[in-house]
């Protein structure tokens, strides 16, 4: 990830953000870092003692729509409240559905400058409202997650397609 400087990882690997409840937002393209820079910032916060959870959107979705239908939903979003950290990865790769997109929300406003997120998403925030079909719902998910949040650009530069045709030019 050459646009993000060492500087900006070995203050984040030192979780400062942490302790101010600060958000992390990973935006790029497919391939370009994003979900092993997640994972790392959990790594992180787990060697320094924090209590961590790494989930994709859809999965976390899918997650609270069960825990609705089985009237269990406040003791779920009660849990994922205690989390230091909740990474949220895919952002963007699949729609939610109305009901899934106002329980995501929950999540998210109970953490609020309170306990950090960390997201990665492929869409720029001008492009959210393809995945969340609620203009307002959208502007309240974007508002709650940049407020005094990290956001690092990854870029557009596939890591998987550049290696694959370094190896293949190897190849031939």
């Amino acid at each position: 990830m050459p646009g993000i400087s060492a500087g900006t990882l070995g203050h984040l690997a030192a979780g400062g953000y942490l302790d101010a409840g600060e958000p992390v937002v990973l935006l790029g393209d497919s391939g370009t870092g994003k979900s092993h820079l997640l994972i790392g910032l959990g790594l992180a916060a787990c060697e320094q003692g924090r209590r961590v959870r790494y989930i994709t959107c859809a999965q976390l979705v899918n997650e609270l729509v069960e825990a609705a239908d089985e009237r269990v939903l406040s003791r779920v979003v009660a849990r994922y409240g205690r989390l230091d950290l909740l990474l949220l990865d895919e952002l963007g790769y699949v729609q939610i559905d109305p009901r899934g997109a106002e329980m995501l929300f929950q999540i998210i406003t109970e953490r609020e400058e309170r306990a950090s997120i960390g997201i990665a998403s492929n869409l720029p925030f001008s492009e959210w409202g393809t995945v969340f079909p609620d203009p307002r719902l959208v502007a309240a998910i974007v508002d709650r997650i940049t407020f005094n949040a990290h956001i690092l650009e990854t870029g557009t530069q596939s890591y998987r397609l550049r290696t694959s045709k370094t190896h293949n030019r190897k190849r031939a």
